[in-house]
């Protein structure tokens, strides 16, 4: 699997990032991940059903386990409950970015090359802003896409800068599935082998959601995508 791309100052920066509310919730959450060794992928505050407050991570490999979840709600919950981003009580979600992800580094774009992609741009690009067809890979801070709908006359292969995006995501395939199946598979073995014994204060049941601090705002929930 290809390692995270580390930069001078540290782990791969996101180029595809969240606006206003969510991107203050992204600012406080996105070095506690860190610390832990996860990155943070994306924060989504919704309004629909009460508040909730959607953080998707992952390991620097792209794998992301339902204990993993678990770990990174626990440690964000005490976190938001003091900084109080949010003015409401709200409902916090962690999960895994799941299969049709979105792309947001540029080691993204290269991992999953050969994949179906959908591409909307903040910045219009080629005189549109969106886009899908077959993601080739990246070039510095572009992603080259083979467009399945370019019309006669234009290059079904185009250039887009990654920062200009507003979300990328890839197209949900059965060889995309296959190939997360088998990323998946091989994050549960190499878990069973680095963790032969139960580590000191893990829950028995590390899938049973954990309830807030008395006075916390925010109830938690973990999860992996498409669960």
């Amino acid at each position: 699997m290809t390692e995270a791309i580390e930069t001078t100052e540290g782990v791969e920066k996101r180029l595809i990032v969240e606006p206003g509310l969510a991107a203050r919730v992204a600012a406080i959450v996105e070095p506690v991940l860190e610390n832990l060794g996860y990155r943070l992928v994306r924060v989504r505050v919704s309004g629909t059903e009460g508040c909730t407050v959607q953080v998707m991570a992952e390991r620097p490999d792209g794998s992301m386990l339902i204990e993993d979840c678990e770990t990174c709600s626990r440690a964000l919950s005490l976190v938001l409950d003091a900084a109080d981003p949010i003015d409401r009580a709200y409902r916090l979600e962690m999960s895994s970015p799941g299969i049709d992800r979105p792309l947001v580094r540029q080691s993204d774009f290269e991992r999953y090359a050969g994949n179906a992609v959908k591409i909307e741009m903040a910045v219009a690009a080629h005189g549109r802003k969106r886009f899908k067809g077959q993601l080739l890979g990246a070039e510095g801070n572009l992603a080259r896409i083979q467009r399945e709908d370019a019309p006669a006359g234009e290059p079904a292969d185009v250039m887009l800068p990654i920062e200009d995006m507003a979300e990328a995501k890839l197209v949900l395939t059965d060889a995309l599935i296959a190939e997360s199946l088998r990323r998946s598979k091989q994050a549960e073995r190499e878990q069973q082998l680095n963790d032969n014994e139960p580590a000191p204060g893990r829950p028995d049941h590390p899938s049973q959601p954990r309830n807030p601090a008395p006075n916390g705002k925010n109830r938690n929930r973990a999860h992996q995508e498409g669960e």
